[in-house]
């Protein structure tokens, strides 16, 4: 019987090599507050985020009971302009990395 050859590389899992920024998931985070209304977070997220007014009120009832709520996922790029977006209209918001 013939002995398997050795591969003059080693194998490594894609998952296991380092990420960069541009390639890391990023995500939307919008907070809770006592200040900005439903009907005014909610109007934020579809005309920011382009949400349907459906998505924008189940992100709006999560955000509320939760506390925060990772609203989109993506490039950290149009995350953070959508953060800026987000924050100017008097809304809390963060981008985090969701890879830890």
């Amino acid at each position: 019987m013939a002995k398997p050859k050795t591969q003059p590389y080693e194998q490594t899992d894609v998952l296991d090599l380092p990420l960069t920024a541009t390639e890391q998931v990023w995500k939307l985070i919008v907070w809770n507050d006592e200040v900005n209304t439903f009907d005014w977070v909610i109007q934020a997220l579809m005309e920011i985020c382009g949400h349907s007014r459906e998505q924008a009120e189940q992100c709006t009832l999560f955000i509320h009971y939760k506390g925060s709520y990772a609203v989109l996922e993506g490039q950290y790029e149009k995350l953070h302009r959508h953060c800026a977006q987000i924050l100017e209209r008097g809304i809390q918001a963060t981008v985090e990395s969701s890879n830890g």
